[in-house]
C-alpha cells in the first residue's frame, strides 16, 4: 500500500508544479495588494546554490516576472555575467501574454553576448549573455531559467526578496547548501518585521518571503537594503582562482590579502626612483613628500579600467604602470604606493564602496573577500587622523574624497592585518558656499552684479568642474544657476582653484533687465538675487518610509545693494531666525545710510537620520525658508 502511495505522489505532484506554474504565467492571477503601486511582480524566484568542493559551486534559479507596464522593463532580470572562473550551462527564457500562452522562446545561444565592462577597459574577458526583447503589450511575463558553475567559492549570491522601489514579489525562495564543517559568516537584516521564513538548518541556509508588496519611493528615502530584507553569506574559508583563503576576521583577512596579492608588486624602475627622489629631496615634513609624489601621479599617468590579474582584485604590477603610464583603481594606487614607500611615507591599499549618490558602508560585523567594495583608494595615517587619497583622478586636490568616497566603513589592509575605518566626514560647516555681491539697481529695475563664490568640502566638488567646460557651456550654466532671473546676460567669469587649501572661487560679472518691478513710483525688490530656494520636499498625505539627509551644507550669503538716490526704503522685512534639529536658517535686511542695504542669509542643513513622523516638520522647514526667499522690500520714490 505505501509503494502504491508513493507511486501516486510522483504521478501527481509534478502535475500539480506544472497547474502551480501555469497559474502564475497568467497576470489575470496576480493578486490586487501586489498590483498596489507596482510595475513589476516577481510571481516566483526560486534561487538554489550548492557548494560542491572547495573550490566550486552550482547555482540555478527559476524566476518568474510579469511586466505591468514600461516602467518595469528593467526588472526582467534575464542576464548573467561570464568569464574563464563562470561557466553558463543552461540560459533559457520564454515569453508569455497576459492570458499566459507562450508568445517567443528564447534559447541560450539566441541571447545578446557583449562585455561586461564599459567601452573605457582596456581589455577584459568578463562578459554578459542578456535577453533583448521589445514588448507589443502590457502585461506580459518572462520566464528564466539558468544554471551556472562558479570556479570559486569567495562570492555567494545575496539575497533580496524586494528588489527595488515599485516591484512586489509574490514568491521567493533562497537554498544555500554547503559543508557545515566550513562555517559560514552570515548577515540577515529586517527579517521579522516582513515575515520571512526561516528553516535554516546544519549545512543549508532557507529563506522564503510570500506576498510582499510593492514599496513606493519616496524622497529622501534611505537604500532599500537598509530598510528591507536582506541577507549576505560566505563561507569562512574560500577559494579564489587558485588561492585559498580565511575570512574569520578582518584583521586575518587583510594580512592574507596583502601577503598573496600585494606583497611584491611595488618595484619601480630606476629612471622613475631617481626622478622621485630628486622631487622631494630637502623636504622634511612626510606630507610635503607626499603631495609632490601624489602630484607626480597625476601629472604622469592616466585612469583606465584594466580588469585582468585575480578576477580583477589584484592590481598590475607597479613596473608595469611605471613603463605604461596608464592603470585602473587597483594599479594606481598600488604605484602611488610603490613611489611612497620610495621616499619613507607610510600608506595602505584600501578597498571601499565608492558612489557619488549615496553613501554604501562596508558592514564591519561581515567580514568578506568579495561583494562589498568596488574600488581601491590609498589610506596615509598621520598624526593619529587618516589621509585618503583618490589616485585614479588627474585633477583632484591632495587628501580630497568628497562626493564619492567620504564618510563611509572601508578596508584598510595592512602588513599585519586589515581593519575596518571611517573615511572622512564632511560636515554641514565645512561644506560651505561662502556668496558676497555688490549689485547696482537702477531706477527702471535694472541691475548689474559682481558675485564672488567660494566654495569648499562637497560643495567645492560640486562646482569646480564648470572651469573645464566650453565657454559657452558655463554661460549656459550660470543662465540656468540663477534661471529664475528673466533677462540675465553673463558679462564676464573667472576661476580661481586652490588645490592646497581646497577651495574654488568664482568671480562672475552679470546684468539683467527689470530685474526689480516697477510699479507707479515703487520698486518692488527681491533682495535674495542669488541663492533663492525654491524646491520644496514631496508632500505625502501618509508617509510610509523614514529619510535621511546623507550629507549637509552651509550657505553663506551677503550682498550689498546700492539703490537710486531717488529712492528710500519704504518697507523692510523683519529679521527672521529659524532653527531645529534640521538645520538653521537666518534673513536679515538693514539700511546702512549711504543708500545701499545689507543682506545676509544663512542656510544650514544638517546630516541625519530621522522617522517618517518627523517629514511633515522637514517640508515646513522648506516650505518657510522658500516663502523667506522669495519675498520682496519696497522702494519708494523720493518725494
Amino acid at each position: 500500500m505505501i509503494k502504491i502511495y508513493r507511486l501516486i505522489f510522483l504521478l501527481v505532484f509534478p502535475v500539480l508544479s506544472v497547474a502551480q506554474q501555469e497559474k502564475l504565467l497568467s497576470s489575470h492571477n496576480i493578486p490586487s495588494d501586489l498590483r498596489e503601486n507596482a510595475n513589476a511582480v516577481v510571481r516566483l524566484d526560486d534561487i538554489h546554490i550548492e557548494v560542491k568542493s572547495y573550490n566550486k559551486m552550482v547555482y540555478t534559479n527559476k524566476r518568474i516576472v510579469t511586466i505591468l507596464n514600461s516602467s518595469g522593463n528593467s526588472q526582467v532580470g534575464t542576464s548573467m555575467g561570464y568569464d574563464k572562473n563562470v561557466s553558463i550551462r543552461k540560459m533559457e527564457a520564454r515569453i508569455y501574454n497576459s492570458r499566459g500562452k507562450e508568445i517567443k522562446k528564447i534559447k541560450k545561444n539566441d541571447f545578446e553576448d557583449v562585455s561586461a565592462v564599459a567601452g573605457g577597459t582596456l581589455y577584459s574577458d568578463s562578459r554578459v549573455k542578456y535577453l533583448r526583447y521589445t514588448p507589443v503589450d502590457y502585461p506580459y511575463t518572462v520566464l528564466f531559467e539558468t544554471e551556472v558553475e562558479y570556479n570559486y567559492t569567495a562570492y555567494i549570491r545575496r539575497w533580496r526578496p524586494i528588489e527595488g522601489f515599485s516591484i512586489s514579489t509574490e514568491n521567493s525562495r533562497y537554498v544555500f547548501r554547503y559543508d557545515p564543517s566550513n562555517e559560514l559568516n552570515k548577515s540577515e537584516s529586517n527579517f521579522e518585521k516582513f515575515g520571512i521564513i526561516n528553516q535554516s538548518k546544519a549545512g543549508e541556509i532557507h529563506y522564503e518571503a510570500n506576498n510582499l508588496k510593492a514599496i513606493l519611493y519616496e524622497e529622501y528615502s534611505p537604500s532599500l537594503k537598509d530598510i528591507t530584507p536582506y541577507a549576505m553569506l560566505n563561507l569562512k574559508n574560500f577559494s579564489y582562482e587558485g588561492y585559498v583563503g580565511n575570512s574569520n576576521d578582518w584583521e586575518g583577512l587583510g594580512k592574507w590579502m596583502h601577503e598573496q596579492l600585494l606583497l611584491g608588486r611595488t618595484r619601480v624602475s630606476e629612471k622613475t626612483k631617481n626622478e622621485i627622489m630628486t622631487l622631494v629631496s630637502g623636504l622634511d615634513d612626510p606630507i610635503d613628500r607626499a603631495r609632490l609624489v601624489y602630484q607626480y601621479v597625476q601629472n604622469n599617468t592616466r585612469y583606465i579600467s584594466v580588469q585582468e590579474g585575480i578576477g580583477g582584485i589584484q592590481p598590475i604590477e607597479a613596473l608595469k604602470v611605471d613603463e605604461v603610464k596608464y592603470g585602473d583603481c587597483k594599479g594606481l594606487t598600488n604605484y602611488t604606493k610603490a613611489l611612497l614607500d620610495l621616499v619613507g611615507v607610510e600608506s595602505y591599499y584600501t578597498r571601499v564602496y565608492a558612489s557619488p549618490n549615496n553613501i554604501v558602508d562596508i558592514n564591519k560585523d561581515f567580514v568578506s573577500f568579495l561583494g562589498q567594495s568596488n574600488h581601491v583608494i590609498l589610506n596615509l595615517p598621520y598624526e593619529g587622523t587618516n589621509i585618503w587619497l583618490e589616485c585614479t583622478s588627474q585633477t583632484s586636490p591632495f587628501g580630497y574624497n568628497a562626493n564619492f568616497t567620504d564618510d563611509r566603513n572601508v578596508f584598510v589592509i595592512r602588513p599585519d592585518g586589515g581593519e575596518i575605518v571611517r573615511t572622512k566626514i564632511y560636515t554641514a560647516a565645512k561644506n560651505l558656499l561662502d556668496a558676497k555681491a555688490n549689485i547696482v539697481l537702477t531706477e527702471d529695475g535694472d541691475i548689474e552684479a559682481k558675485i564672488n563664490l567660494k566654495s569648499y568640502g562637497t560643495q567645492y566638488g560640486h562646482r569646480e568642474g564648470i572651469q573645464n567646460s566650453a565657454l559657452k557651456e558655463q554661460i549656459l550654466h550660470y543662465k540656468d544657476y540663477w534661471g529664475y532671473i528673466n533677462n540675465v546676460d553673463i558679462l564676464s567669469m573667472s576661476y580661481s582653484n586652490d588645490k592646497d587649501t581646497i577651495v574654488f572661487t568664482e568671480n562672475i560679472q552679470l546684468s539683467a533687465k527689470k530685474y526689480a518691478s516697477k510699479t507707479g513710483n515703487r520698486l518692488l525688490l527681491s533682495p535674495n538675487f542669488f541663492n533663492v530656494l525654491s524646491n520644496v520636499p514631496t508632500r505625502y498625505r501618509d508617509r510610509k518610509l523614514p529619510f535621511e539627509i546623507e550629507r549637509g551644507f552651509h550657505d553663506m550669503d551677503e550682498y550689498v545693494i546700492l539703490i537710486p538716490e531717488n529712492f528710500e526704503v519704504e518697507a523692510l522685512q523683519n529679521e527672521t531666525l529659524i532653527e531645529n534639529k534640521f538645520g538653521k536658517y537666518s534673513y536679515t535686511i538693514t539700511e546702512n545710510g549711504d543708500n545701499t542695504l545689507l543682506f545676509k542669509r544663512i542656510f544650514i542643513l544638517n546630516k541625519g537620520d530621522y522617522a517618517k513622523e518627523d517629514y511633515e516638520d522637514f517640508r515646513n522647514f522648506y516650505l518657510e525658508i522658500v516663502k523667506q526667499d522669495q519675498s520682496r522690500i519696497i522702494l519708494i520714490k523720493k518725494s
